[in-house]
């Protein structure tokens, strides 16, 4: 059953979606919605376009369809850098991944080196898009400054020496004296992974719940006070969280993949449009 929240057309809507995951067949429907309301729209997706899903190859391929005709651009998620470490070598592939046929593809170095071109943070009409979460004392002008650096290697021809030593925990405190693969792991943990914050600002990996069943002494990585409230800010990844529409802060992962809803927010007047999805997948430590 689908939720359609959007009562009126207007031209050259630009929308915000979350995680797709492989859940290409969602994804094309909800896409017929925006179609029917306003032709020709625009797409900014909030990363993590394949895995767990049944259809990663098929999510792939339309994306980047729509962007190269310049309908769409999507920043990178922890599951589309994963997808390019299994494909290299450097990561083994989790039980519950579903990269295979992308992996098998004939066209499979395509897509690779289109997704490795993505952005970590795309900013549009005062809307800052991310995967994950932003250090609070990041400004939404320096977490565009250090997202560069990061893709700037990603796209460089040392990119595989890069993404080797990208995995890992630490250092889970944001300093500008961090330099080399500390700094841009560091930057690529805050935008693709973080959830939690502690007391001390340090980022936390390990709770992936909602806020209610957070420790006491852990915040969201939003809720503590940040430089980038100045615009708003527009994630994904956080699927226990759920949507949240706000004039600084939208959060769009509402589980797709676990039999949630893919959601959409138009970015003239966030308004939401969501489809029903059948679970995929059950939630797991690796979700």
């Amino acid at each position: 059953m689908n939720t359609v929240t959007a009562t009126h057309s207007v031209s050259a809507a630009t929308y915000f979606i979350g995680d797709i995951q492989g859940c290409a067949d969602q994804l094309r429907e909800l896409l017929e919605h925006t179609e029917k309301q306003t032709p020709d729209a625009r797409y900014l997706f909030a990363g993590d376009l394949v895995n767990r899903g049944p259809k990663s190859l098929d999510s792939l391929r339309l994306i980047r369809e729509l962007q190269l005709a310049g309908r769409a651009e999507s920043v990178l998620g922890n599951h589309d850098l994963h997808l390019l470490a299994v494909a290299h070598g450097i990561r083994q592939p989790h039980p519950s991944d579903t990269l295979q046929d992308i992996l098998h593809a004939e066209d499979r170095e395509i897509l690779l080196d289109w997704l490795r071109q993505r952005p970590l943070a795309h900013l549009e009409q005062g809307h800052l898009l991310i995967h994950a979460g932003l250090f609070p004392d990041w400004s939404i002008a320096q977490a565009q400054s250090l997202g560069a650096e990061v893709s700037h290697i990603l796209q460089s021809d040392h990119w595989l020496d890069f993404l080797a030593v990208m995995y890992g925990n630490q250092p889970d405190h944001w300093s500008e004296d961090l330099q080399g693969a500390e700094r841009w792991r560091c930057i690529i943990n805050a935008m693709t992974r973080m959830r939690y914050c502690r007391q001390d600002g340090s980022m936390d990996f390990a709770i992936k719940e909602g806020k209610r069943a957070a420790p006491d002494h852990y915040q969201a990585w939003f809720d503590l006070p940040r430089q980038s409230a100045d615009q708003c800010v527009v994630f994904g990844h956080w699927s226990t969280l759920g949507l949240i529409v706000e004039p600084n802060l939208i959060s769009l992962d509402t589980g797709c993949v676990w039999g949630g809803q893919l959601t959409a927010v138009r970015l003239h007047d966030h308004h939401v449009i969501q489809i029903e999805c059948p679970q995929q997948q059950k939630p797991g430590k690796n979700s």
